[in-house]
């Protein structure tokens, strides 16, 4: 029988709210056994690039990394982001280490492609993460913080949304423990009414998302970070819940099944 393993995403969102952070990390750090905590960090990357007088472009919700910004998420979420969290978790018990994709070869990724006539730059679209090499450092006690960048494998840096680190991780996984994928933001879980924080849908399947997807119940953001959980329960993962950042128990919120 596998081993349990969560799988914790944060999004940026938390990461730049003080309180919500500092008890997600204690409720973390609190999960028994063998752990994994994926970060976004968006929020932070805009404000340093405004600091330094960098334009930040986006289409349809997504960042167009050019080289300029390549740089900015580098250093915000390898570097301050990342590594402020290490420092928190090591301060909360847990003995975390940060990296990004391109840290032992964990997720190798390529350039996406133009598209529609929209170039996202230095974006990553993942080709594989390396279970393994990632189940060899838990076994050692460790607990791998990883940052939304991968590599290409040819020395270049790629940013890669944080809902697809944290899904391809936790297929990575699935081979090796028993994977539990908790995608954890601002709201109770995938809402019917947006403007209604109790909404919760309490579960989704494939079938169901078709039909919140065409009657537009399900749309924007909420659409990849459902498609990233599906792929995961595809890919074996035992469970993937959507839920609020206070309550990464996986007592609540929406389970994708």
């Amino acid at each position: 029988m596998k081993e349990k393993l969560t799988i914790v995403k944060v999004g940026g969102a938390i990461v730049e709210d003080e309180a919500q952070l500092s008890q997600l990390l204690k409720d973390f750090s609190a999960i028994e056994g063998k752990k994994v905590l994926v970060h976004g960090g968006g929020r932070k990357a805009t404000k340093m690039a405004e600091r330094l007088g960098i334009e930040s472009k986006m289409v349809n919700g997504r960042r167009i990394t050019d080289a300029d910004m390549l740089s900015v998420v580098t250093m915000v979420y390898g570097g301050l982001v990342n590594k402020n969290l290490v420092a928190r978790l090591q301060a909360n018990g847990v003995n975390a280490l940060g990296l990004t994709g391109a840290d032992m070869d964990v997720i190798r990724s390529h350039k996406r492609p133009i598209k529609n006539g929209v170039d996202f730059g230095f974006v990553g679209d993942v080709d594989k993460a390396n279970g393994l090499m990632l189940s060899k450092l838990i076994e050692e006690g460790i607990t791998p913080v990883m940052a939304p960048l991968t590599h290409d494998g040819e020395g270049n840096i790629l940013n890669t949304n944080a809902d697809t680190i944290a899904s391809e991780t936790a297929k990575a996984l699935a081979s090796y423990y028993d994977v539990t994928l908790i995608f954890s933001f601002e709201k109770k879980g995938v809402l019917r009414n947006p403007d209604d924080d109790d909404s919760v849908i309490p579960t989704i399947t494939r079938e169901d998302f078709a039909r919140y997807q065409a009657d537009g119940t399900i749309s924007g953001g909420m659409l990849p970070k459902i498609e990233n959980a599906l792929a995961a329960i595809d890919a074996g993962v035992k469970e993937v819940i959507i839920t609020l950042a206070t309550a990464i128990d996986g007592k609540a919120g929406t389970i994708i099944k």
